[in-house]
This record gives structure tokens, C-alpha cells and sequence, in this order.
């Protein structure tokens, strides 16, 4: 296939899901020549239906993973220089899957007779109005405030994207409400805004704050995201969760948490390199120096942020204060040498196997950046003895859904009025215990994001953090101490 087969250094991955029809001579080597070709182009076949067939010909349906779209064609390619094969059509799965969104309204009355009619709205809503009127509190119990969430977002630092605006976030917002939905039963909305200005976001969110009972600010630029959540915790009485920093913090101290377990090393006696010194890394490393981790030295382009660094905004200048004891002035690659740790979420292949290879012995890589890490994880397992990234096809994946829809499960069953770091630290807890240490491997560092027991961990965890006077018995997410609808109206 000559030069068709061009390789790639990305993974095949479900993202990059392909169907292709094809028309291919009937003989008993037909399918075999399929997954062939399309194992010798890069691509990994993840299923083969046969959708027609005649005394000539049949008919398949042959669905595979690919890494982007460039090696999609390059797959086609080679399909289509087979003798006896006729590509009839070429589907890209992610593309369908998003047709027409992700999500929906769905009621939960059923509105059948003219009797539940008028509970649910005129005449008998009025009294409700009325009741929250005299009590705004009881908007917790009586509204979807109880188990609703705006996911925010200005569109303007998008997964790996950039600022590519709100509009173009939305099937990222979309996913985030459903994942709420799916690992939380958390009710939440994308709310995309078409604005960047910090003023403009922070009224907007405090306008719209009545109808839900938390905030989730998602994939906003820093520094900006910075003032936007700690003005919105002052002005709100509800939490307020950047997700890019909290989330991503509170499932990097889970997986460090059973990393260090594994190679039987302490947080106050190693080294952490991280890369990247934006929302999510500077999270992190307020977070491992609040465990009393040993030191860190916080990487961007500029290389290792350092005192008597000038011109700095942000918050580097606090970073450049609290971390690189030694004072270190160098590049990512220099900080490495000695590192027990490196943590990134930064860019994709910034990195090499001879890079880790110069890391303390037993050493520990996460490499974040989706969906290209900061080094190929399998150079990094050459030479790290326990190997995390965000992609979902290799082991290891720090995700955040590990997270956010169990701190806001049990934020909004707690009636919580803010997000605490108590909070992010008995959750990341949470996350790291579900794994049990009978399980734990350096293949198994976290739980699946499918685990079913995680979030609700999570949920209680934070509860308890909580602290709220109404933690004394609950059902079902209700407490059951508290005065009924019933009698508060």
C-alpha cells in the first residue's frame, strides 16, 4: 500500500471513530482483507457487520478507530486501492452522536388531567411563589435549585482548542451536563456566554444565580477565570467550582495519593515538575503544597517559574513565591533530572523517553494534555515506573468526571453555600480509596470513570465536609429532619 500507510504518532482512539460501507467480492478471504488493510494503515477495527449480501458481492459495515481525521482518509485510502472493494460511505460516529445535541428537558410530572394541571401550574403554583416569597430558602426545596447547575463557559480556553468561542463550546458543555446527569443525577445547563470581558461575566452569572444551586465555570481563559470564581464565591450564596482548576486538582492528588502508595514514597519527601502554570497547574500546586508536599517547580513558556522573575500576572506571582526552593532558572527538561514527579497539562509532545529517563528511580509521569500527552506514554512506561494520562484507551486515566459530579452530588444534598478546600481534599480521598489498596498497581492507580461506587464516595465525603446541621439523617439526598413542603406552607 505504499505510501498510503503513512503512520502517525497518535493513538487510534474511539474520537476518531470511523464507519465505512463497503462493497467487497464474495470469497472466504473478503473480510480478511478488510481488517488488513485497515490494520496496515494505523487504524484498529472494532467491529465488522455484514449489512447485504448477493452470489456476487457482500455488503460490510467495518467501524474502527483512528487518530484524527487525516489518518481517517488514510484508512479510506487504503481501503479503496483493494481490488473487488467499492467505499460506498464513510461515517464519522463522533459527528452522529451530536446530532441535534446530547441532552434534553424532560419533565418529571406527568401533567395527564386538568387536576395535576392545576397543581402544577395555575392556580395551585401561586401558593409555592408565595412560600418562597416569604422564605427564598425554600427555593432549595420547592425549585429545580435543589439538584440544578449552570456549567458556564465564554468559550474562550476550550479543552486543547483555544479560544475558539462560545458557540463552538457548546458540545463540550453538552457533554459535561450529561456526564452531571449520568455519574451524579446533578440536573445541569450549558450557559455560553458571547463575552469575554470579566465585568460582563461575573453580572451575567450573578443574574441568572437564582435558578440553580451551584455554579460550574468551565474552560474560561486565566488569569481571567481567576477573579471571575473568587468574586462569584464573595457576591453568591451557592458554590461556585471552576472545574479546569478544582476538578482537575482534586483527581491529581487522588492519583498521586495511590502513586505514592505504589512506589512506597511520601508527599513530603519528593519532588513535583508540572507543566503548565495556568488554571488547572496552578490548582494542583496550591493543592500538593497544602498536603505538605516536599517542593514544586511550576513550568511555562518562559520555562521554571522562579523568584526575581519580573512582568508577572496572575498567579504567578504567588507562584514564584511558594515553590522551586532551590531557586532553579532552567527549561522543563532541565527541572526533570532528579524529579520524582512530573505532572502535566500543558501541550502535547513536549517530552521524550530520555527525558524520563533522567527522573529519580521508581518515578511517576501524568502526562494530562488531551488529546496528545506531554510524552507518548508508551516511551514514558519505558522508564516511569507508573504512567497516568487523560486518554480513555490507555490505563491510568485521570479524568475529571472522577470528581465534579460526586463534589456537586454532595454539595447540593448538603445545601452547601460554598466550595471549601476541606471539601477537595476529603473527596480526592474519596476517589483514591475507592480503589483499594488490594487493588492498587502501578496499572491502577485510580478507579474506572465507570466505577459506580466513586461518586457516591464523593458525595458523602463532601457532605461530611460540609458540616451542615442537616447532615444528621438523610434519605435519598432529603433531609429527613427538615420541616416537609407541607408544613412550611
Amino acid at each position: 500500500m505504499g505510501d498510503v500507510t503513512t503512520a502517525t504518532h497518535r493513538l487510534p482512539s474511539a474520537g476518531f471513530s470511523i464507519t465505512i460501507r463497503v462493497s467487497v467480492r464474495a470469497d472466504a478471504s473478503a473480510i480478511g482483507r478488510l481488517t488488513t488493510a485497515v490494520g496496515e494503515a494505523g487504524g484498529v477495527v472494532t467491529a465488522v457487520d455484514v449489512v447485504d449480501s448477493d452470489s456476487t458481492a457482500v455488503v460490510v459495515d467495518l467501524t474502527c478507530d483512528t487518530a484524527d481525521s487525516a489518518h481517517a482518509e488514510q484508512v479510506v485510502a487504503c481501503l479503496e486501492k483493494l481490488d473487488g472493494v467499492d467505499v460506498r460511505k464513510v461515517s464519522d460516529r463522533t459527528f452522529l452522536l451530536h446530532l441535534g445535541g446530547k441532552i434534553e428537558v424532560t419533565p418529571k410530572v406527568a401533567l395527564r388531567n386538568r387536576d395535576e394541571l392545576s397543581r402544577a401550574y395555575t392556580p395551585g403554583v401561586a401558593r409555592v411563589c408565595l412560600a418562597i416569597a416569604e422564605n427564598p430558602d425554600d427555593a432549595r426545596r420547592l425549585t429545580i435549585k435543589r439538584n440544578t447547575v449552570a456549567v458556564v463557559t465564554d468559550g474562550s480556553a476550550v479543552l486543547g482548542l483555544g479560544n475558539i468561542g462560545p458557540a463552538a463550546a457548546m458540545p463540550v458543555m453538552e457533554g459535561k451536563a450529561a456526564l452531571f446527569k449520568r455519574f451524579g443525577g446533578v440536573d445541569a445547563w450549558p450557559v455560553a456566554l458571547d463575552t469575554q470581558d470579566t465585568e460582563e461575566i461575573i453580572s451575567i452569572v450573578r443574574a441568572i444565580a437564582p435558578a440553580y444551586g451551584g455554579i460550574n465555570l468551565e474552560d474560561i481563559a486565566a488569569p481571567r477565570c481567576f477573579e471571575i470564581e473568587e468574586r462569584l464565591r464573595e457576591m453568591l450564596d451557592i458554590p461556585v467550582f471552576h472545574d479546569d482548576q478544582h476538578g482537575t486538582a482534586i483527581c491529581v492528588l487522588a492519583a498521586l495519593t495511590n502513586a505514592l502508595r505504589v512506589v512506597g514514597k511520601s508527599m513530603g519527601d519528593i519532588r513535583v515538575v508540572v507543566s503548565g502554570a495556568g488554571a488547572a497547574g496552578t490548582a494542583i500546586i496550591k493543592l500538593l503544597l497544602r498536603q505538605g508536599v516536599g517542593d514544586v517547580i511550576a513550568t511555562d513558556r518562559p520555562g521554571a517559574l522562579h523568584r526575581g522573575m519580573t512582568g508577572l500576572t496572575g498567579a504567578w506571582p504567588w507562584l514564584v513565591e511558594n515553590t522551586n526552593k532551590a531557586g532553579y532558572t532552567g527549561d522543563l527538561k532541565g527541572a526533570l533530572r532528579g524529579a520524582d514527579v512530573f505532572i502535566g497539562v500543558s501541550a502535547p509532545n513536549l517530552l521524550t523517553g530520555d527525558d524520563i529517563a533522567t527522573m529519580a528511580p521508581d518515578s511517576i509521569v501524568f502526562a494530562l494534555a488531551n488529546p496528545d500527552p506531554e510524552v507518548d506514554p508508551r516511551e514514558a512506561r519505558e522508564h516511569a515506573a507508573i504512567v497516568a494520562t487523560g486518554r480513555s484507551d490507555q490505563p491510568n486515566q485521570i479524568n475529571n468526571v472522577l470528581a465534579f459530579p460526586g463534589v456537586f452530588r454532595g454539595m447540593l444534598d448538603a445545601q452547601a453555600r460554598e466550595f471549601t478546600e476541606a471539601m477537595a481534599v476529603a473527596a480526592a480521598q474519596a476517589i483514591a480509596d475507592s480503589v483499594g489498596e488490594d487493588k492498587l498497581n502501578p496499572s491502577v492507580i485510580v478507579p474506572s470513570v465507570f466505577d459506580a461506587r466513586v461518586a457516591p464516595a464523593v458525595a458523602a465525603a463532601v457532605r461530611a465536609a460540609a458540616k451542615g446541621p442537616h447532615l444528621d439523617s438523610t434519605v435519598d439526598g432529603e433531609p429527613s429532619s427538615a420541616p416537609s413542603p407541607v408544613e412550611r406552607v
